[in-house]
Order: C-alpha cells, then sequence, then structure tokens
C-alpha cells in the first residue's frame, strides 16, 4: 500500500502495511503476535503524517517501522532483548528514540530556550543510529501539524521546543521541505499576531508577485540564451519566518525587503557565473550597495555564490542569485550549508577541534540521507567511523556541559569552576558515588562532593593516573601547586621520583643524565618540574635506564681477579672480594637483609651497589654488563634494615591494631605503614616499612603476619 495515499491506521498490524513493502514481512508477523492498543484519532492522525514526511525524505522500510513501533510502544519491556535479536536495525532506531526522551524533559525544564545548543549536540551524542535523527524531525512536523486540537499551553511548550531543537537540526541537515514548515509552524504558534499580519500582508501580494516572477523568469531566460549561457532559472520560495527575522535583523518593514521578489539562477561553471552576472546587470540597474560575491570571496563555511539586486521590471527590486549547480548542492546538503551565519556561529564556547568534530557528525547525517538507507557499505562506514571525540554531560540543574572525551569527574569540576575542582573530594553520577577517574558518558548526570578547604592532589597531574583529561584541567591543578613554596615542591617531586626509582630498580642512581637531558640546573629543579606535572616520573626514569644501558665511552678498566677480603668504603658491614677503598650501599629495590644471599654490581660513580641475586634489577644490570658483577658478602650486621612488607587482608574491626601489636612483639620497628581498599571483595591492602635486624627476624614477621585471622597473603615487597 503507497505510503503516501492509505488512510492512517489506528493498530500496528495495519500502520506497517500502511507503510509499505519495504517492511520486512518477519516483521509484520512477529508484530501480529504481540499485544498492544489502538491508537485514538490523533495518534492515528500523526503516525500517518509522520509516514507521509518520511517517504518524501526517502526512508528505509526499517526507519518506517520504528516509527510504526514506537508510536505504540512495542516492542513490551519483557520482550525487547528477544526482539533485539531477531531485528537489530529496528531496535536501534528503537533505542536512539527512547533515548531522545529524556532531552524533551530537559528542554521542558529550561526557560526561554536557554543551552538549546547543549541540549542539540546532547542528542547527537546520544542517538547512535544517525537514522533516527530524521524520525524524530518528522515525527515533531506531524505534530506540529495537528497541534492545533491541543491547549494553548501545551501548544507552545510543543512550538518552543521545535524552535530550539527541531527546527535548527533540520536546517543543518539540510532537510529545507522540513525545515522550512517546523519554523513557520513554530512562529505561528509563539508569535500568532505578527505571523497573522505578515500572512495578510503576503497574501494581498502574493497573486502579483507569482506573476512578476514569472515575467523576470522569461525575460531572464531569453537574455541568457542570447549570450550563449544554458541556464536554469527558478523562482525562490519566501516562507513567513524567515522574512520576519530579515525584518528583525535588518529593522526595516516587510515592503523594504529587496528579496521577496527572488530568482536563482543555476549554471555549469564559474565562468559562467560571472557571464551570467553581466547579463543580469546588463538587463537590468544594479544596486551597488546589494552585491555580494562569495565565489571569490566564501564565506568561512566555504559557501560560495553571487548575491545581487537590481531594479527589476516596472520598477520593483529583485534579488537574484548565481551558482553553479555543484555549488547549488553544497549549499543545500553539503558542509557549506548556512546554518552557522543564520543561527548565530555554531556551537558556542566549544573549541576549534569540538566544533569540527560536531561538524564531520553532521556531514556523516546529510551523506546517509542522500543515500536513502540503499547504501549498507556506507551505513556499515558510518558506523565505525563514528567515534566520538566529545562527550555531553548534565549539572543536577539538566544544563549540558561539553567535555572531551576520556573526561572524568574531576575535568567536570573543573569546567565548572576552578574553586569546585580544587575541592572536589568525590563525585556522584547518576546518583552512585564513584571514583574520580571514572569516564563519563554522555547523557550522565554528575554531582560533585566538595571539601571547605582547596587540595588538589598532585598525583592528578600523572598522566598514567587517568584523573584528568582535559589540558585546560591540568594547568588549573598546575597554577596552584606553582603557587606553593619551593621547598613543598621538591620535597613532593622526590617523593613522586622516588616511587618510580624503586619502583624500576633505580632508587639512589645519579640524575644528572636526566638534569642535562631536560636542561635544568640541578636536582631541586629536576624535582620541582616532576612535582608540577611539568615531566612526569616515568620520563625522568626512562633517560636514567637509558643512561645504565649506555656503552662505556673508554675502555672498561680490568677489575683484579685477587680474591682477597678487604673491608670496603661506607657499610662496615660488607666486604667486596679483591676491591678496597669503595663506597658500598644496598640496593632499595630489593633491600637485601643479613643472612640471605647477596651480590654486587660496579656503578658509574656511585660504589659497589649491593643486591639480592634474584633482584629483577640487578639480572638485568648483570646481564648487560656481566664484567661489572662483584662477589660480596656479609661482614656484620648493621643496627637495622629498613624493607618493605605487603599483606593482602579481609577488612575488619581491629585489623590494624593487630598487626601493629604483631610488629611489636617481633621487636621489629615500624617506619610507615598505608592501606588501600580493593574494588569489590571487601580487601584491605596493607604496605609496611618494618625495620629488622637480618633475614631471620623478618621471617619471623612474615609468618606472625600470615597467622592473623583474615590475613590472605603476608610476603616481602
Amino acid at each position: 500500500m503507497n505510503a503516501q495515499t492509505a488512510p492512517a491506521a489506528s493498530d500496528p498490524v495495519a500502520a506497517l502495511a500502511r507503510a509499505g513493502g519495504a517492511v520486512p514481512a518477519a516483521l509484520r508477523d512477529a508484530v501480529a503476535t504481540m499485544p498492544s492498543t489502538r491508537l485514538d484519532g490523533v495518534g492515528a492522525a500523526e503516525l500517518d503524517a509522520t509516514l507521509d514526511a518520511l517517504a518524501r525524505l526517502g526512508a528505509d522500510g526499517e526507519m518506517l517501522a520504528a516509527a510504526v513501533l514506537h508510536a505504540f510502544n512495542l516492542p513490551a519491556p519483557d520482550a525487547r532483548a528477544a526482539f533485539d535479536a531477531r531485528f537489530p536495525g529496528i531496535a536501534s532506531l528503537l533505542e536512539g528514540q527512547r533515548a531522545a526522551e529524556p532531552v524533551w524533559t530537559l528542554h521542558a525544564q529550561q526557560t526561554r530556550g536557554q543551552g538549546s545548543e547543549g541540549l542539540r549536540r546532547l542528542l547527537l551524542a546520544m542517538v547512535r543510529d544517525l537514522r533516527v535523527v530524521p524520525i524524530l524531525l518528522a515525527r515533531q512536523l506531524a505534530r506540529m501539524r495537528l497541534a492545533t486540537s491541543r491547549p494553548e499551553d501545551e501548544r507552545r511548550r510543543l512550538a518552543a521546543l521545535t524552535r530550539d531543537i527541531h527546527a535548527p537540526l533540520a536546517n543543518r541537515l539540510g532537510i529545507w521541505q522540513l525545515k522550512w514548515e517546523l519554523e513557520d509552524l513554530a512562529f505561528r504558534f509563539l508569535e500568532p499576531a505578527t505571523y497573522q499580519q505578515i500572512a495578510r500582508l503576503l497574501d494581498e501580494k502574493r497573486a502579483d508577485r507569482e506573476r512578476y516572477v514569472a515575467q523576470v523568469r522569461d525575460v531572464l531566460d531569453d537574455a541568457l540564451r542570447a549570450q550563449g549561457i544554458e541556464a536554469d532559472v527558478v523562482g525562490r520560495p519566501k516562507h513567513i519566518y524567515s522574512i520576519w527575522k530579515k525584518m528583525q535583523r535588518k529593522g526595516v518593514p516587510i515592503g523594504e525587503l529587496y528579496d521577496l521578489r527572488a530568482v536563482r539562477v543555476l549554471v555549469d561553471d564559474v565562468a559562467a557565473c560571472y557571464a551570467a552576472l553581466g547579463v543580469v546587470h546588463s538587463t537590468w540597474v544594479p544596486i551597488p550597495s546589494e552585491f555580494d560575491d562569495y565565489i571569490a570571496r566564501p564565506k568561512r563555511n566555504d559557501y560560495r555564490s553571487l548575491h545581487t539586486a537590481v531594479i527589476g521590471p516596472e520598477g520593483k527590486t529583485l534579488e537574484v542569485q548565481i551558482r553553479t549547480h555543484d555549488m547549488h548542492r553544497q549549499a543545500e546538503l553539503g558542509v557549506a550549508a548556512h546554518w552557522k551565519y543564520k543561527e548565530g556561529g555554531g556551537p558556542g564556547g566549544a573549541s576549534a577541534q569540538a566544533a569540527a568534530a560536531f561538524e564531520r557528525k553532521i556531514a556523516w547525517m546529510r551523506r546517509l540521507l542522500e543515500h536513502s538507507g540503499q547504501d549498507g557499505a556506507l551505513a556499515n562506514e558510518l558506523d565505525s567511523e563514528l567515534v566520538e571525540d566529545r562527550v555531553y554531560v548534565l549539572t543536577p540543574k539538566g544544563e549540558v556541559v561539553d567535555l572531551p572525551a576520556g573526561a572524568t569527574p574531576l575535568d567536570f569540576a573543573y569546567h565548572v569552576h576552578t574553586e569546585v575542582g580544587h575541592r572536589c573530594r568525590g563525585a556522584k553520577v547518576d546518583g552512585r558515588i564513584v571514583p574520580l577517574d571514572h569516564k563519563l558518558r554522555s547523557g550522565d548526570r554528575v554531582e560533585i562532593l566538595t571539601g571547605k578547604v582547596s587540595e588538589p592532589r598532585r598525583d592528578w597531574l600523572v598522566a598514567s593516573n587517568g584523573f584528568l583529561a582535559s589540558a585546560r584541567s591540568r594547568e588549573k591543578v598546575r597554577t596552584w601547586f606553582n603557587r606553593l613554596d619551593r621547598e613543598r615542591n621538591e620535597q613532593a617531586g622526590r617523593e613522586l621520583l622516588d616511587k618510580e626509582l624503586r619502583r624500576m630498580g633505580l632508587l639512589g642512581a645519579d640524575l644528572a643524565p636526566a638534569r642535562e637531558r631536560f636542561h635544568l640546573a640541578g636536582d631541586g629543579e629536576l624535582y620541582v618540574q616532576v612535582a608540577l606535572g611539568d615531566l612526569g616520573p616515568h620520563q625522568v626514569a626512562r633517560v636514567l635506564l637509558e643512561h645504565e644501558r649506555e656503552p662505556e665511552p673508554r675502555a672498561e678498566p680490568e677489575l683484579p681477579q685477587r680474591r682477597a677480603r678487604v673491608e670496603s668504603k661506607g657499610r662496615g658491614e660488607f666486604t667486596v672480594e679483591g676491591v678496597g677503598n669503595l663506597l658500598v650501599q644496598l640496593a632499595r629495590c630489593c633491600q637485601p637483609l643479613p643472612g640471605e644471599p647477596i651480590a654486587g654490581y660496579l656503578t658509574r660513580g656511585r660504589g659497589v651497589s649491593v643486591h639480592r641475586p634474584d633482584c629483577a634489577s640487578f639480572q638485568r644490570l648483570a646481564g648487560a654488563q656481566p664484567q661489572r658483577v662483584l662477589p660480596v658478602e656479609w661482614r656484620r650486621a648493621g643496627s637495622g634494615y629498613e624493607v618493605d612488607v605487603e599483606l593482602v587482608a579481609l577488612d575488619r574491626k581491629w585489623l590494624l591494631k593487630e598487626v601493629t601489636n604483631v610488629v611489636a612483639q617481633a621487636n621489629a620497628g615500624l617506619a610507615s605503614l598505608n592501606t588501600e581498599h580493593e574494588r569489590g571483595g571487601g580487601r584491605l591492602r596493607l604496605r609496611l616499612r618494618v625495620k629488622v635486624g637480618d633475614y631471620g627476624q623478618l621471617a619471623g614477621l612474615l609468618g606472625r603476619l600470615a597467622a592473623l585471622p583474615g590475613v590472605e597473603q603476608a610476603r616481602r615487597a
């Protein structure tokens, strides 16, 4: 049954039949078995008008079916999983229509269209299947056509939604047959007196205007043919809303608008454009102030055309636009469509990168509409290209905030206000508490939990921690720390760097190679750079690691082969076989203890570093330069050695008290203790730095800790 001639249907089976043969037969059979309600007269008429509009756009069977099923609220929620598996294409269109509903609700909560640009961007971000947008536009047009049957307050709300959301989207998509009607209908209900006044003025002169434009077309067509110029000359329809906008913009009455009588000339190439312009100006007297050459000087959105106004037949003003067929197609459907300057300059407040990404999505929509769903390969290509590089989240009041992809609640806090970011201590997303490195998604409603004091954390600046995705947010944190005194920055940077160097087995390494690489005067400058986030700890560690691997610039000195027991300078508890008068230091990476095997490695400028033989750092160094390995033995135990211990235990009452009691009973010292809750499972990870006399004391301590109730693991870190 033809979609443009069939009567409205009030049940889903009849409505699908009315949508035409493009709807899959399997879908019609499935819907026939679903329980559903019937639409009333208004609902059936709205669906009928929706299908008509979609048919004019060349919508495919899935789009028509999705419009029908959404109108009847099918399938039921408990049957959606099975339906989605059978009809995934239609399911995505239905999900997109459902996802748009919160946008209409948010718009109703706003006043006078504030934040409408953000809502339009949020809508496009939430709709994953781009074919949903024409369905939404067609349905809104159907509702507006039948809005006279609604109460006045409801009619005005519907018109405001159309003006703020649907008409601008139709404009951006270049769907002019929907755009003009949506704008005019919205204007009719929002400004009824002004609408009727302009409509009356146009009606009084419509017949004369149409006769006049027909006369101009005949004269201009003959003049162009006489000069050998092949051209299509067409009249340009004017719409009430666009006339009102131009009257407002220029501050003139309707009688002084030049383009109420207008024609458009379409030719094959640029040379013909200027030739046609010469014909127009030689036929009628031009108005100099009304000439614009957008071919030589295109608009910033690449719109190209020649615009001129002349004193036409009967002394009446006439607007003429001249462009090539390619320019016309680009202006009607391409990225040069003039929505930017007609709507006031594109996405307000967005970065150039965000605006470019938004325009790419609009371009994809245009391409999809051009193919009318007939090219499956194109649809797959669009799906694969649609990688959203912005997210659009909501404040607790429903305002839309535009953030870069990968943004976190902390980025949101700094976007709201610098001080909110500095005081941020936690966040809720859709009412649920989330960590500060949680990745936000479009449509999330974010609430920031703040403290009384500004206390940003330095690890927010470490990119690998994932707290901040926005360079602007990181700069705000960096600026805050820049205000601190130098001593505190140096101390914080030293702690961050030592933590990374310990992990890499480089703790205590000479920092000179890093200072030279980054052109810094001393270690203090290096620590400050790390503290402020200008240098990452991993960058410094990588430089030191590369330096360790570099070949010696000169021949290696011969190491003595004799086996003499000589006490080395600096640590009296060691003897290094064959070498005397050397500095000796314990490696911080593996923290060897008296009573366990050790080995030495001759470093550059730092003497002998003592490791456990199974230490990963020692094995790496020894594998690269085995000639630097020296035999080392314990001579006598020192006064105490710090070693890191890690426990994994069930989080319970009195756990920390029992752990510290065990450390004291083992006659060991406790230098530091840190705890961290593991996500899920109710477990706690404890990191202790204890001071022991030898390996035997450590082994006894680990045994006692492992025996505590709830302790699942006790090991040397």
